[in-house]
């Protein structure tokens, strides 16, 4: 069973940077892609962005392109996601999850990933 905590998140102003890590526990974690997504109260949880098990795959959302990137440290057993240029529809609880099987490409749905860590708030202010 793998266990993930995300931190990283905090409060800043628009045009601004946050670096979000997600630590893992267990020996599944350098076989499987990773994912972030995020949250608002009231809405499904979103894609993010998503990273193969060995890092040579990536997808991001539209909406985060060219601003975020995601990498994996798998000595680490750690995944980043290196969020530039930062907008106020940007704030949400930000989540990190483990695809549920592997190894295979990412995926971009939430209902494929699992163990999902207590997430991290992110909020820019404009």
């Amino acid at each position: 069973q793998v266990q993930l905590v995300e931190s990283g998140g905090g409060l800043v102003q628009a045009g601004g940077s946050l670096r979000l890590s997600c630590a893992a526990s267990g020996r599944t974690f350098s076989m499987r892609a990773m994912g972030w997504f995020r949250q608002v109260p009231g809405k499904e949880r979103e894609f993010v962005a998503s990273i193969g098990w060995n890092g040579g795959t990536t997808y991001y959302a539209d909406s985060v392109k060219g601003r975020f990137t995601i990498s994996r440290d798998n000595g680490e057993r750690a995944v980043y996601l290196q969020m530039n240029s930062l907008k106020p529809e940007d704030t949400a609880v930000y989540y990190c999850g483990i695809q549920s099987f592997g190894p295979s490409r990412p995926s971009r749905v939430a209902s494929d990933f699992g163990s999902w860590g207590q997430g991290t708030q992110v909020t820019v202010s404009s």
